[in-house]
């Protein structure tokens, strides 16, 4: 190229990535300094992709007024990517795990799985060919759509009873979340035979930073949302974040890490606008825990990229220029928690929600909940619309969704972005071979 042509294209990707980041809030003479000081052109060692699940502009931008400043992962916002699958406009998890972890764009509802029915190839499986380790933690259960995608291929994501033994087939080295009963004993007894240490507590964590392998279920089915995770004796997002780098870092080869935040989304498909608050609180504290692993380490590249955007959230709605997020800080329970302390009689709905969001209902949203298909989603609803947060969907939208980035080879990741380049831009950093075959 030309270098007057080269310098041309270079200013108008550094001008969209300006727009973007003016877009979110983003200080961009801060952030584009520090993505320049990341840069360097030695092989990355370690990979760590962080899905924060549902997570879109909106998800931001709320979070960072309900913070009260701005968030660990906005100095690291370096672009956007779009969401879309092979079959439609707004992707599933699947299709859009798929596209994050093999390149290529499928059908809604389809785990590494092309739409033809051919079997994917994924970037962990391209790292573990290289040498390295991997790992897989989330907060769902571990057999979800989006951790399933790393290391198995089916046709339909409800199979989760098919994608639990892939995981292991597939040798991933540490595998933490929820779906304890997608594991049956047998499949147990052999991964102690090849080599796993297996936990079942949050204080079973410490203790298990000596293995090399381990498998932690933390639930039957998904984990408790953080509202509700001191009810429980299940880690936080943060903790089995830690625990799993502490145990890769010991490959000298390095490793691949994928961690999700999980229930973003669930908040969103329910419009519960606190749990969404408080489970990208937890997303972030495990952000954090991989930026102390990097910054020391100086080889690991971080990426984050939410999948999709859950429910349409808005900043601000319901005909008024304000936002009231700081109404979410008084919550301390979930929607689904305080539906489940209602009385048979509905007799104690303000005296529930009052308890645990410290509002005072009306007699008319009281009648709302009382005669909702379900109460839980009519309570998300109430609070949502004291802190002016609007809801469009109860399914997923199309937006696209930031992008951000930390470490050697962040740069890579500037721009707007197909989802599928992910794990080709990822693939670059670490050097390593990563082509679907024909």
């Amino acid at each position: 190229m030309k270098t007057s042509i080269k310098k041309k294209v270079m200013a108008v990707a550094a001008v969209s990535t300006l727009a973007i980041g003016t877009l979110v809030g983003v200080n961009w003479s801060t952030s584009m300094a520090e993505a320049k000081s990341q840069q360097n052109n030695g092989k990355v060692k370690n990979v760590i992709f962080m899905v924060p699940d549902g997570y879109s502009a909106s998800y931001a931008t709320n979070y960072r007024w309900y913070k009260g400043k701005e968030s660990t992962m906005d100095s690291m916002l370096v672009g956007m990517h779009r969401t879309y699958s092979a079959n439609t406009e707004v992707t599933d998890s699947a299709a859009a795990g798929t596209a994050m972890a093999t390149g290529v764009k499928t059908n809604n509802g389809m785990i590494s799985t092309s739409p033809e029915g051919k079997k994917l190839k994924t970037i962990l499986q391209a790292a573990e060919d290289d040498g390295k380790s991997s790992g897989l933690v989330a907060t769902s259960t571990i057999t979800h759509a989006t951790p399933a995608v790393f290391a198995s291929n089916v046709a339909s994501r409800a199979d989760e009873a098919n994608i639990a033994p892939q995981l292991l087939e597939n040798d991933v080295d540490v595998i933490l979340g929820g779906g304890k009963k997608y594991f049956p004993d047998n499949l147990l007894k052999k991964a102690k035979k090849d080599g796993y240490d297996i936990v079942s507590e949050g204080t079973d964590l410490k203790k298990a930073n000596k293995t090399k392998k381990l498998i932690g279920l933390f639930a039957e089915e998904g984990m408790a949302p953080e509202l509700d995770r001191e009810e429980t004796k299940q880690p936080s997002l943060a903790e089995m974040t830690d625990t799993a780098l502490n145990i890769l870092n010991k490959d000298k080869d390095g490793f691949f890490l994928m961690v999700e935040g999980s229930q973003i989304d669930w908040a969103g498909h329910a419009h519960d606008a606190a749990w969404a608050m408080n489970d990208a609180q937890a997303f972030e504290a495990a952000v954090e825990k991989a930026l102390d692993f990097a910054k020391k380490d100086k080889n690991t590249l971080i990426v984050i990229a939410g999948d999709h955007d859950t429910g349409g959230m808005s900043v601000g709605g319901y005909g008024e220029y304000d936002a009231k997020i700081e109404v979410l800080r008084d919550v301390t329970a979930t929607g689904d928690f305080m539906a489940s302390q209602i009385n048979p009689d509905k007799s104690n709905v303000k005296e529930i929600v009052k308890k645990y969001t410290a509002l005072d209902v009306t007699d008319e949203e009281v009648d709302k909940v009382k005669t909702a298909d379900k109460p839980s989603i009519a309570i998300n609803e109430i609070v949502s619309e004291r802190a002016l947060v609007g809801w469009t969907s109860t399914q997923h939208t199309g937006v696209d969704i930031p992008l951000y980035a930390f470490g050697p080879s962040s740069e890579l990741f500037a721009g707007l972005h197909e989802n599928t380049d992910l794990p080709d831009l990822m693939a670059k950093a670490m050097k390593i071979k990563f082509k679907q075959t024909k």
